[in-house]
């Protein structure tokens, strides 16, 4: 498995965990750390990533919502739920990764920790957010914005 991938890995479990138990983000963090240690830059790209998706939650399960309203979102499996949200704020907040890139990422993500269906499944959510990625950005950086005005951003800064 690639490095970013067990990257992306780590930070799903930590996700999954804080959406279905409500346990502490940093202690979660800290202790999938402690079980799969990785390099400095990694454990940080992971960090990113949790505390990234973290405050924006209702805003990507929003826009989840809006543009996949075939997929009602208390219906979506926690760990696919996690998925998108991953794959999302990877593509439309931090912008540094291709969306075809996030997508093939949260594809092998659903192979991984999904059921047999959910690799399909992603795919298909997340090419209907993709076909709707510049106003998803737009919504985004408008959320993390009022985020980071109110002091709850968590250290986002979104990009132009």
């Amino acid at each position: 498995m690639k490095s970013r991938t067990r990257a992306r890995g780590i930070a799903l479990q930590v996700l999954y965990e804080i959406d279905m138990a409500n346990h502490p983000p940093d202690e979660v963090l800290r202790l999938r750390l402690e079980d799969t240690p990785l390099a400095e830059e990694l454990a940080d790209f992971a960090r990113q990533i949790v505390f990234g998706v973290i405050p924006l939650t209702h805003e990507l399960d929003q826009i989840i919502a809006k543009y996949a309203p075939e997929w009602p979102l208390d219906q979506i499996a926690a760990i696919d739920r996690n998925i998108l949200r991953v794959s999302c704020w990877e593509f439309a907040v931090r912008r540094e990764t291709p969306v075809k890139v996030a997508i093939n990422e949260a594809v092998e993500l659903a192979k991984m920790y999904g059921s047999d269906s959910a690799p399909r499944f992603v795919n298909g959510v997340l090419g209907s957010l993709a076909e709707h990625q510049y106003e998803i950005v737009q919504q985004l950086k408008n959320a993390s914005l009022a985020l980071a005005a109110s002091g709850k951003s968590d250290g986002l800064s979104p990009q132009d």
